[in-house]
């Protein structure tokens, strides 16, 4: 005989009676009524023949989300633990599996000063597991429908198998598929399994882009997901950089530190940048991972000297983007992009007088390593974000026109080198005005000289003569072919 609790909640299994545990069974024959979650569930045709079965399913027509129907299931369980026979609640599966409404019940009994007891059940995992043929260990991963189909991309390693379970309908399916198709292939092998714990049990082997077309897909439904190859991972990669950090690993990284890196954290990023402006995609595929490499290389040191650690980046550009995008994960509205820099420049000024920064100037922050160029588009960028900018390019072309009479004007070699750098500055505020990348576009003009240039190279090497033969008008002229080449 069992001492009962004010709530006892039990789980009922995957489906098959069958695999009803003993202690559950034992109980069932013990107590004269239950109540269920929800009748659709295989399990309860198999239940002793006394039994009198109450349902909340009632309250999924009623309520507007599945949040609000476990609250109001959890609020009458615990209101039925105060009769003086208690109450006997069932779950699907196992009650700590999938299953909201276990822990709720167990916060507000606790509250309520009632006692509870559960008794396991097996869940939905074991049959998969069963009809799979794996193991769980060492790394799969059981993940929740929901939360996928919730998501813009996969939120775990795609390295690792993965079980998504309540795959309930075709409509989360599709969901789920467009997520994972973010990162897998869509071509992906996987298997759904259905009614798992039944004997209408079915394993359906299809193609990652093919699981929204299963006609067999209903709350009893799961889906396996293979990894991918390991070096497919971000931790897998984290502990490549590791382990060339270890005392087993490669002696020349061992060696290197924060300062000794910076030479190659700069190269990495201007060969990014040419690969971009080449528009090399193949090219800006390798110099991201050779630049993801320096940033990887750069926590990994913080996080041997006891600094910081990967961790900690992540964490800190994850609540600055939030933090910063009140209009996105907020409810602040915005009207357009102008004003989203303005109210970015708001937030950044709080955000120094949080951290005890005082007032700083809204120039400070701009990285004194920058190109000048850059440097200056940056500067021309934030002043104009609180309103220092010509209201019309008419006052830009103008002010363009007046630093260059004032060069020519100008004497003395200081002079000219102040003059000239006003032009610069005027001439760079312009490209901003035309929505042009100053930077960039001096690299692009760089690359097209070098280009025509080495044309009058092999026009010339193709005459057997050499630069120096040439008159200005032939150079000029080859020029002008090299120009119409492109």
């Amino acid at each position: 005989m069992f001492n009962l609790a004010a709530i006892t909640i039990l789980g009922l299994g995957p489906g098959d009676p069958k695999l009803l545990t003993r202690q559950v069974w034992e109980l069932l024959g013990q107590v004269n009524e239950i109540y269920v979650r929800t009748q659709r569930h295989p399990a309860l045709a198999g239940l002793p023949a006394h039994l009198q079965i109450h349902s909340f399913d009632y309250l999924y027509n009623r309520a507007s989300s599945f949040e609000s129907v476990y609250q109001q299931i959890t609020e009458q369980v615990v209101q039925l633990g105060k009769r003086s026979q208690g109450v006997v609640y069932a779950v699907p599966g196992h009650p700590f599996v999938a299953e909201a409404t276990t822990p709720a019940i167990l916060s507000l009994a606790r509250q309520e000063g009632l006692s509870v007891q559960v008794l396991d059940g097996i869940s939905f995992i074991e049959p998969i597991l069963t009809a799979l043929e794996i193991d769980p260990l060492p790394n799969l991963l059981i993940l929740d429908a929901l939360e996928i189909a919730a998501s813009h991309v996969p939120q775990f390693p795609p390295h690792v198998p993965v079980l998504v379970a309540q795959l309930y309908s075709r409509q989360v399916a599709a969901d789920v598929k467009l997520t994972l198709m973010e990162v897998y292939p869509p071509h992906h092998p996987v298997r759904l399994v259905h009614q798992a714990g039944t004997a209408s049990m079915k394993v359906e082997a299809v193609d990652l882009y093919e699981i929204d077309r299963s006609f067999s897909i209903d709350w009893m439904t799961s889906l396996y997901l293979p990894g991918l190859p390991r070096q497919t991972s971000f931790e897998a990669f984290q502990e490549v950089v590791a382990h060339l950090r270890s005392p087993e690993g490669c002696p020349w990284d061992r060696e290197q530190d924060h300062q000794t890196l910076k030479p190659f954290l700069l190269e990495e990023a201007y060969e990014l940048v040419e690969a971009i402006d080449r528009e090399d995609i193949a090219a800006m595929q390798e110099e991201l991972g050779d630049l993801l490499l320096q940033v990887v290389l750069h926590a990994q040191i913080a996080n041997e000297d006891g600094d910081f650690g990967m961790k900690d980046v992540l964490s800190g550009i994850h609540r600055k983007l939030v933090n910063r995008h009140p209009h996105v994960f907020g409810e602040l509205s915005v009207k357009d992009s102008g004003e989203v820099l303005r109210n970015w420049e708001k937030l950044k000024a709080a955000e120094r007088l949080k951290n005890g920064e005082g007032q700083k100037g809204l120039l400070d922050g701009i990285p004194r390593a920058l190109p000048a160029l850059s440097q200056a588009q940056e500067i021309q960028r934030r002043a104009a974000r609180v309103g220092f900018d010509w209201p019309v390019i008419e006052g830009v072309l103008q002010k363009v026109e007046e630093e260059l009479h004032e060069l020519v004007a100008a004497k003395g070699t200081k002079d000219q080198t102040d003059e000239y750098g006003d032009l610069l500055f005027s001439m760079v505020n312009l490209a901003r005005w035309l929505k042009i990348d100053a930077e960039s576009a001096l690299r692009q003009a760089n690359q097209r000289f070098r280009r025509r240039f080495a044309h009058i190279e092999q026009r010339v090497k193709e005459q057997e003569r050499s630069l120096g033969d040439l008159t200005l008008e032939e150079m000029d002229a080859l020029w002008n072919e090299a120009k119409r080449l492109g």
